[in-house]
């Protein structure tokens, strides 16, 4: 399964590039990038099974929905179709829980 990062993140060669990356922690960048690397060479099933990329599956309204977590605050929500390609739905920010 191969992903085009340029359609998940900005070719380096566009005029907005920085744009892209904006609100986003490198770290949290090279993160996303290192899963996307490991799904192409392992393939998305022998992914999931190394419980440091924490990829789960949602529940309620996001239900058919998985996430991974790119830092604490940050998560990548993705859908597998029924081709077997991965569409990313958004990366989102989630704030702490209040007790």
């Amino acid at each position: 399964m191969l992903f085009e990062i340029k359609e998940i993140y900005c070719d380096h060669r566009s005029p907005n590039y920085k744009e892209c990356f904006e609100g986003f922690k490198k770290d949290s960048i090279i993160y996303f990038r290192a899963w996307l690397v490991a799904v192409n060479k392992a393939g998305l099933e022998e992914t999931r099974k190394r419980p440091g990329w924490h990829d789960e599956p949602l529940l309620g309204n996001r239900k058919g929905q998985r996430s991974i977590r790119l830092n604490k605050q940050l998560r990548a929500i993705y859908i597998i179709k029924s081709n077997g390609t991965i569409e990313f739905v958004e990366v989102m920010e989630v704030m702490p829980h209040e007790y």
